[in-house]
């Protein structure tokens, strides 16, 4: 048996979003039995707003993706038992990498972030990072999200007042350094090794992250004695947690977790 049935989530946030991205899942799982945390990343304890208005960030700016993992290990360490860890986009990577320390007991991933070794190459996804890279831009600044990003990589095909909406209550500055640690060591999977059930969602019209590149991270994993399982959903965009079919996604990663048990 992996899981019993009052297991914990934690809902691990992608880069360039508030924490508050949650709010709804949280009380979905709640209801379905389930404790669950959502911690805010590293210095972005705060809402969206103030967050804006510090930037540029400097603490924020000087995250890599090694203190990242380290944060949420210390975190799920204090924990009494390994959680069920949901992530998304960024955090969806983050997710694979904390599986892959045996410090989750199963893991969601949503519209992930591929790991460095399955996209070092890939000219397309760089290009759709290419301005939170900021390859010519300094390193201890932070990067803010425009409207037009946020519209055609997170909210495309959405009403132009979600969009709106969604921006002002989501959008949060970013350190260019842990984009830039997708490409480096810290950001790579074994695909080979043995792991507990991960289950990959992509959304058909996430033009950040498309399915095909979330579906070529689910097939990498080889393990014949592991549960690796891969679900599209249709005209679902990068944001997916806040399109009105958020419910039947989030039933879906339920019934899903209710078979594994």
């Amino acid at each position: 048996m992996y899981l019993s049935n009052k297991k914990t989530i934690m809902f691990i946030t992608g880069a360039f979003i508030s924490h508050s991205y949650w709010e709804e899942w949280i009380i979905f799982f709640e209801n379905k039995g389930y404790k669950t945390v959502a911690p805010p990343w590293l210095y972005k304890n705060e809402s969206a707003t103030i967050l804006r208005q510090t930037h540029p960030n400097s603490k924020i700016a000087s995250i890599h993706l090694n203190d990242l993992l380290d944060y949420y290990t210390e975190i799920i360490e204090k924990l009494p038992e390994n959680p069920i860890l949901i992530g998304h986009s960024y955090g969806g990577l983050v997710a694979q990498l904390l599986l892959q320390k045996e410090l989750g007991s199963a893991v969601i991933c949503v519209n992930s972030f591929p790991p460095g070794n399955l996209i070092r190459f890939n000219i397309s996804f760089f290009k759709a990072i290419w301005n939170a890279y900021g390859l010519f831009t300094p390193a201890n600044k932070s990067y803010l999200m425009s409207f037009k990003e946020w519209q055609s990589k997170f909210t495309s095909q959405m009403p132009f007042e979600d969009q709106k909406d969604t921006y002002e209550k989501l959008r949060i500055p970013e350190s260019k350094l842990i984009i830039r640690d997708l490409f480096s060591k810290s950001g790579e999977i074994d695909f080979q090794k043995k792991h507990n059930p991960i289950l990959f969602v992509a959304g058909s019209s996430d033009a950040f992250i498309p399915a095909s590149l979330q579906y070529l991270n689910f097939k990498k994993y080889k393990n014949l004695h592991s549960i690796t399982s891969y679900k599209e959903f249709q005209n679902s965009n990068h944001l997916i947690s806040k399109q009105e079919n958020w419910k039947s996604i989030a039933e879906y990663i339920a019934n899903w977790l209710a078979k594994i048990t």
